[in-house]
């Protein structure tokens, strides 16, 4: 956004260089991010002076060449070869002198110099138009009234202005800073505060505004409250289409707005002034002399402004007329039909509150940010249109010649409040870090045009404006008597106190570190989700922490899982062609429960693409599958020397099949494929294999660090193969169970591999596990014997604990 200083000046009285205000303006929350100087004509006429031409002849050596002499005041007259076929003794003429740097249409600067001209000296140039940049007239050399003095400044002549502006980075919460006025106050309330200033910021005067004749008044009927909960407008006639005045085309200019004509530059004006985007309507181009605020059906054609036919989407608020067609897309971009022309002479003139995030979803769909939309999406003030719309209409009687034709219509179903906050002088000084007396904070939020009411000698009522559309809660009120307060004037402590603190080893840091270096080395990349997620991706909204963004509306929650923002890293790669993935993240999901919030760190692996890497020597047609995930699960588990937990079939809509490793009911990990509904949502068609960790039981699982040595047992393994039927709702978690509690010593390692359904075979509701058993003791060989009463045990338990059959 960008602040003219002179502009800057019409409304606040004081006299301080740039800098000064740009540290002001910094040390309230404006960010600035740089000062550039507009001249509103480049180079400023610097060197050009007004003279007398006292001699003109022909040139001796060119016919289409004259020799003049000419007066500047300050020296003898000087000898200039001009080439204008316009130039006469006695004009008073704009006259270049040696040294003068003037400019290119294409802006590339160039010197006069003296020099000679067809073997004649010529001590400078008399000017035309385009020469110094005040036209494009290149017939002839500029001719001066009589009046003019000799030797007079071209600048001051042409009251050539040059202006400082500043550039601010706007962020999204300040609404109130998106145009001059509101800057201004801001500005005016913390040298009242700091300074001593004791002016008033001067607002346009439209106390004048009255109808001038009732007869073209335009009914509004509002059909969408919600998206647009004000709408007002004025009829104006016998408009004359004209250049705007050259201290308003400057104005705009220095700002970056390109002047096209009286109309539309007092509506940018206007903007710029107060901040309300303001629309003018040609009133022949409006159907049965009605407006309508409404949505149309998605699809529905609209031929805009840029001469571009676009496709609406039902959510797009429209500004139609009385035969329901649509003339603009409301609060962000006008339409061709129904536009200012120069042949224009009535106009319907608006000036409304639209929605904030109704803005920002149109304005994003179609690619449209207009200013007109950038101040919507901030929230605009409601109580601002009728003000707006006097001060707009004023200017047209004064620089447009127009009439005005109707009272003010102004639809206002349910009249936006001031909010009103509590706040506690506690809280002020416990947030701020100092100590400020009442009367100061009293005197702070005054000046800020905040109205006052008591409650007690612990706190007020304050009264926020409408323009604040970001100050709703105490501790946005507490911000604002921050920075007009002043940052810099917090002081801080001479002393730095700190408590010697002991955490034993490995602390949570450790941790992360040791799982981000472990990963790294495998060949994983670490991703980084936004922790603000689109509701559109679930199917209801249970739990979910549901916040007002109105930077981008889309992002309205706060992600209440991992699996979804990971496959959205995994989307951005493979549409980015990285198919062969192996991500992982740090992260903290959000859910709503009742009366509070609840916050849990994660970590997620998301694997996807080949096995391997294309090489000669392996082949990379196998893609990753649920092993792959297990080994990584099982790899990062044994490095943090974690081994005591419970197994479980997954039952997770989230995944198509895996486990979940817990303790309790406390997950440590759920890992598997990732259901091809879920990953069809966000867009990947390809398979993904994930592991969701509970970071907060992996914090207490993990074990310090410890290496043991054993020596390799020097007796033989033994295997056992076992198959059994069991029902479907009996778990794996239930058979390793049995097998661990019927031989915890000599059995050393338990294999599922395989498993098979058929009910044909094994009957409804029944599955199959095949499972394998390593036997080993360490002080001798196991027999046949040994084995087999193992396996009866183990087989009369199975059968007697779990229901199983065992498959012959």
């Amino acid at each position: 956004m960008n602040i003219s200083l002179n502009w800057l000046k019409r409304y606040i009285d004081i006299d301080m260089p740039v800098e000064g205000i740009c540290e002001i303006l910094t040390d309230i929350g404006l960010e600035v991010e740089g000062v550039k100087t507009f001249e509103t004509v480049k180079g400023g006429l610097e060197g050009l002076v007004v003279g007398l031409v006292v001699e003109c002849g022909k040139h001796p050596n060119a016919d289409k060449l004259s020799l003049t002499k000419v007066d500047v005041g300050d020296t003898a007259p000087l000898q200039i070869v001009c080439g204008a076929p316009n130039v006469a003794e006695g004009q008073k003429v704009v006259v270049a002198t040696i040294g003068t740097t003037l400019y290119t249409p294409e802006g590339e600067s160039w010197k006069i110099k003296k020099g000679k001209i067809r073997g004649e000296e010529s001590q400078g140039m008399i000017c035309a138009e385009d020469e110094i940049g005040l036209g494009t007239d290149h017939s002839g050399i500029i001719v001066l009234p009589d009046n003019v003095s000799i030797g007079t400044l071209a600048k001051d002549y042409y009251q050539v202005e040059t202006d400082n502006v500043i550039e601010i980075g706007l962020t999204p919460n300040r609404s109130d800073a998106t145009n001059h006025l509101g800057v201004a106050k801001d500005l005016a309330a913390y040298l009242r505060i700091n300074n001593g200033w004791t002016g008033n910021v001067k607002t346009p005067e439209i106390s004048s505004f009255k109808v001038d004749v009732d007869e073209k008044t335009v009914p509004v009927v509002l059909e969408n409250e919600e998206a647009c909960p004000r709408y007002s407008g004025v009829t104006l006639t016998n408009i004359e289409i004209g250049p705007s005045p050259k201290w308003m085309q400057d104005a705009l200019s220095a700002v970056g707005v390109r002047p096209i004509n009286n109309v539309v530059d007092i509506t940018n004006y206007v903007l710029h002034e107060y901040g309300q985007p303001l629309h003018a309507f040609d009133l022949s181009k409006i159907g049965n002399q009605e407006i309508r605020v409404k949505n149309l059906p998605s699809g529905t054609p609209f031929l805009s402004l840029d001469d571009k036919e676009r496709k609406l989407l039902d959510s797009d608020l429209m500004i139609c007329d009385g035969a329901h067609k649509p003339m603009c897309i409301g609060g962000v971009f006008g339409g061709l039909d129904s536009g200012v022309t120069d042949a224009t002479t009535e106009i319907f003139l608006e000036a409304a509150h639209f929605s904030a995030s109704s803005i920002r979803k149109t304005s994003t769909k179609h690619l449209l940010r207009t200013d007109a939309a950038k101040v919507f999406e901030k929230g605009s003030d409601p109580n601002l249109t009728v003000t707006a719309l006097k001060r707009a209409a004023l200017l047209l009687k004064e620089y447009a010649g127009a009439q005005i034709s109707s009272d003010l219509v102004d639809v206002y179903p349910t009249p936006i409040l001031p909010k009103e906050i509590h706040v506690q002088y506690k809280n002020i000084n416990r947030l701020i870090g100092t100590t400020l007396d009442k009367e100061e904070v009293h005197n702070i939020l005054r000046a800020l045009e905040m109205e006052l009411s008591p409650i007690d000698n612990e706190g007020i009522m304050v009264k926020v404006p409408t323009n604040k559309a970001d100050v709703i809660r105490e501790v946005d009120v507490i911000e604002e008597v921050l920075r007009i307060y002043g940052f810099n004037k917090v002081p801080i402590p001479e002393q730095l106190k700190t408590a010697i603190s002991f955490r034993s080893y490995p602390t949570k840091n450790n941790i992360k570190e040791r799982i981000a270096n472990l990963l790294t080395a495998q060949g994983f990349n670490e991703m980084m989700g936004l922790s603000l997620i689109e509701s559109r991706l679930y199917d209801n909204d249970n739990g979910h922490v549901q916040i007002n963004n109105t930077s981008n509306i889309h992002l309205d929650i706060m992600r209440p899982e991992a699996m979804t923002s990971g496959l959205l890293s995994v989307a951005h790669n493979i549409n980015h062609q990285q198919y062969n993935l192996r991500l992982y993240e740090f992260g903290r999901t959000y859910q709503s429960a009742e009366e509070e919030h609840i916050e849990t760190d994660f970590l997620s692996l998301m694997i996807s693409g080949s096995q391997n890497k294309e090489s000669w020597r392996v082949s990379s047609a196998a893609g990753v599958d649920f092993y792959n995930i297990k080994g990584w699960v099982a790899l990062l588990l044994n490095a943090l020397q974690i081994d005591k937990y419970q197994v479980s079939e997954l039952e997770d809509e989230k995944f198509a099949f895996g486990y979940r490793y817990h303790r309790g009911d406390k997950d440590v990990v759920r890992f598997g494929k990732v259901s091809h509904s879920l990953a069809d949502k966000v867009g990947v068609s390809k398979d993904v294999y994930a592991a969701i960790f509970d970071l907060k039981t992996l914090y207490r699982s993990a074990q310090k660090i410890s290496i043991s040595t054993t020596s390799i047992n020097k007796y033989p393994a033994s295997e056992r193969d076992l198959a059994i039927v069991i029902d479907e709702t009996v778990k794996y978690e239930d058979v390793l169970k049995v097998i661990r509690k019927t031989e915890k010593k000599l059995i050393t390692d338990v294999q599922l591999f395989d498993i098979y359904r058929n009910a044909e075979q094994l009957g409804p509701d029944k599955k199959s596990y095949a499972i394998r058993m390593v036997f080993q003791d360490q002080n001798k060989t196991l027999n046949d014997k040994q084995l087999d009463k193992i396996m009866n045990n183990l087989i009369n338990n199975l059968q007697s604990a779990i229901g199983a059959n065992i498959r012959k």
